[in-house]
């Protein structure tokens, strides 16, 4: 039965490895066993991307989420193999992703299709898909296999509708919201719901868990925008102002647009059509001068609320503070 008394929320994110540790170690080498193929090139690329490190953060959600609702027993085999096939899907998207944005920084080095082309990085991306479903299928579940088909149908909707505000200055906050709930928060909602649901929770919990996930997902993609114009490179491990130069308009310049006058608006138009990274400058300017930074916290900060309302019926175990953590920590960082 899980602890009924209440710990402490912790928001830093070394205790909450910490905690998830053990079964992250077992989720790693797993992932390192399944990634092996008999083609060189593949073991190569998808080596490089997922041996880059990163938070592993949706693999740890699941992880979590067990824990909440069925204690350190509520953590099994089955867990570590659905975080490994969450963390496959997020990497085929990275994958995908940075082929799309003709992006070549990422964690501070290289992208793969930096390093081998974009034809190995889109081929190597479907691999991890195929083997991710490969990985689900052997647990044999149907309810699993139909919330993780659902989510990477809806990550793929949520690619193309990005690519169609690509360089339009008329993307509002309601559409950049509807990207970031298909192409991020979905996975995070995902890797929650089926935490719970391996730990044998009721319906009511894996809602809770799924608005959960949702919620911190929306936290987390707004906190990075913000970063996108308020850090440096060396600290965010990719370019300052790669969603300018990828002609991506999200929340703080979104919200100066709406906000600047007649002139700056025409500017800023003119910029985002263009993916004009040169003029980083005069879009920080105006953002500066709209509080769109503020604003666009403020949003994060409402969501992180969301995310722990939802925990609000939950057990209350050292698990679930971690995840009361998570969503402090999601808008109290600098990358």
């Amino acid at each position: 039965m899980p602890d009924t008394a209440t710990p402490p929320v912790q928001p830093d994110l070394r205790a909450i490895q910490a905690l998830a540790a053990p079964d992250m170690a077992a989720v790693d080498a797993l992932i390192r066993r399944r990634l092996a193929s008999d083609v060189v090139l593949i073991n190569q690329v998808a080596e490089y991307i997922i041996g880059a490190g990163g938070k592993r953060l949706r693999p740890m959600l699941l992880l979590l989420a067990a824990g909440a609702l069925g204690g350190r027993g509520g953590i099994g085999p089955d867990a570590h193999q659905l975080a490994a096939v969450v963390e496959f899907i997020h990497t085929a998207t990275l994958l995908h992703d940075d082929v799309v944005d003709e992006s070549d920084l990422r964690r501070g080095r290289r992208t793969a299709n930096a390093v081998w082309g974009n034809a190995a990085s889109v081929l190597v991306g479907d691999f991890l898909y195929s083997r991710s479903f490969q990985l689900m299928v052997e647990l044999d579940r149907l309810e699993v296999m139909r919330i993780l088909a659902d989510t990477t149908n809806t990550i793929a909707e949520g690619e193309v509708l990005q690519l169609l505000h690509v360089r339009n200055p008329d993307t509002d906050e309601a559409a950049y919201l509807r990207v970031i709930e298909r192409k991020t928060a979905i996975l995070f909602a995902a890797a929650t719901r089926l935490g719970a649901l391996l730990a044998g929770a009721d319906a009511a919990a894996c809602e809770a868990m799924h608005r959960y996930g949702l919620a911190l997902g929306y936290a987390f993609q707004i906190a990075d925008d913000v970063l996108d114009y308020a850090s440096d490179a060396e600290t965010m491990g990719k370019n300052l102002g790669d969603d300018l130069a990828e002609g991506k308009a999200t929340l703080p310049l979104i919200h100066a647009m709406r906000h600047s006058d007649a002139a700056t608006r025409g500017e800023l138009r003119r910029i985002v059509e263009h993916g004009e990274v040169d003029a980083l400058p005069t879009v920080q300017a105006a953002i500066a001068a709209c509080g769109s930074l503020a604003y666009s916290r403020q949003r994060a900060s409402e969501y992180a609320h969301a995310a722990d309302e939802a925990l609000s019926a939950l057990p209350a175990n050292e698990y679930t503070a971690a995840l009361r953590g998570l969503a402090r920590y999601a808008i109290h960082r600098d990358h």
